[in-house]
């Protein structure tokens, strides 16, 4: 029953998406162009894939030159950037199938040599150092196997959205969990299976992954995501896995994921007067959690400026309204609290 309910509440913000887009077209276009950053940025960082905060605006550029690149985690970052991008802009998207997948993969891979595009030809094992040692947490198919394996995937779920065999959302859970235990290629198997996830959810019509970053909540909950995977796919070569713990995840993300999206939406509409420096102080006083961070306020006002948004922090907190409980260096990732108001 709590499932359905979920469920029932991602379709109602579904259907509130085309709404907002008539009536909000600047704001979602701001609000993409953040989520794109933040998406690259997250889903690369699950992976152990991280740049400097100062090299990320530049790497997400379109057109950005290899011989620019300063290590290979730039390469693997720009190569997402380039295979999210083919996703997120296409007018019309290309059924899933084994060459367009591996079409992604060739692009995740790009800008690395060697490049990529080709199924895995050496068995592939899900590992973990959790304990101290090298503990076998899931042994995928073999090369052979998974040559036969992954079209039959793509044919069986094209078949079952084509016959409405259960909910979209669910149909793209078992999907998904269906595509790691197979781990088709020799590397980057998670950043492909959060690109196909992209995917279906925009094909299905559930476009909230273009304004709010699916992966940034992954990546927040990231031991939650791995033990879901985990959970889900026991005893899966046997056909007696349980998909619940997975699907349980993945829709509480979309829950969340289009609860900021109208709250994003709600406060610009209460906060489309006065300065941008009104904007800012106004989120933070009004709308913002009680403990939030500079990217909730970047988030909320995609139009207005760092330094704009780091004066009025500076400015609330000589005022007593707000204080620093988590500090980091750059200070984009450091929290505060808003303190109540007598």
């Amino acid at each position: 029953m709590r499932l359905g309910a979920r469920l029932a509440r991602i379709d109602v913000g579904r259907g509130r998406e085309g709404l907002y887009r008539d009536q909000l077209p600047q704001l979602l276009d701001a609000l993409a162009e953040a989520t794109r950053v933040e998406s690259i940025t997250a889903s690369s960082a699950i992976e152990g894939v991280v740049v400097d905060a100062g090299r990320i605006q530049g790497l997400v550029a379109e057109g950005q030159e290899p011989r620019r690149f300063r290590n290979r985690n730039e390469r693997e970052f720009a190569g997402y950037r380039d295979a999210m991008d083919e996703i997120s802009r296409a007018t019309d998207l290309e059924a899933l199938s084994v060459p367009y997948v591996l079409h992604l993969h060739r692009l995740l891979f790009g800008h690395v040599d060697g490049g990529g595009g080709r199924l895995k030809t050496d068995q592939n094992l899900i590992v973990s150092y959790a304990h101290g040692y090298r503990e076998v947490l899931f042994t995928p198919p073999s090369p052979k196997e998974t040559e036969f394996l992954l079209p039959d995937l793509f044919d069986r779920y094209r078949q079952a959205v084509a016959e409405q065999a259960a909910h979209p959302i669910l149909l793209i859970g078992a999907l998904v969990l269906d595509f790691l235990a197979i781990h088709p290629v020799a590397d980057g198997n998670g950043r492909l299976a959060r690109l196909v996830t992209t995917h279906a959810l925009l094909q299905q019509g559930y476009a909230v992954s273009r304004y709010v970053s699916i992966e940034q909540r992954m990546f927040e909950t990231k031991d939650a995501y791995y033990d879901a995977i985990y959970a889900s796919q026991r005893r899966w070569h046997d056909g007696d896995h349980d998909v619940w713990p997975w699907i349980g995840y993945l829709v509480g993300v979309l829950v969340a994921a289009y609860d900021d999206f109208e709250a994003r939406v709600v406060a610009r509409r209460n906060l489309a007067f006065g300065s941008k420096q009104d904007q800012v102080r106004r989120y933070i006083l009004d709308h913002a959690p009680a403990v939030f961070r500079f990217r909730d306020v970047r988030s909320a006002l995609p139009d207005i400026s760092d330094p704009t948004i780091k004066r009025v922090l500076a400015d609330l907190r000589r005022e007593g309204a707000i204080e620093l409980v988590d500090h980091t260096a750059s200070g984009r990732l450091s929290a505060w609290r808003r303190l109540s108001r007598s």
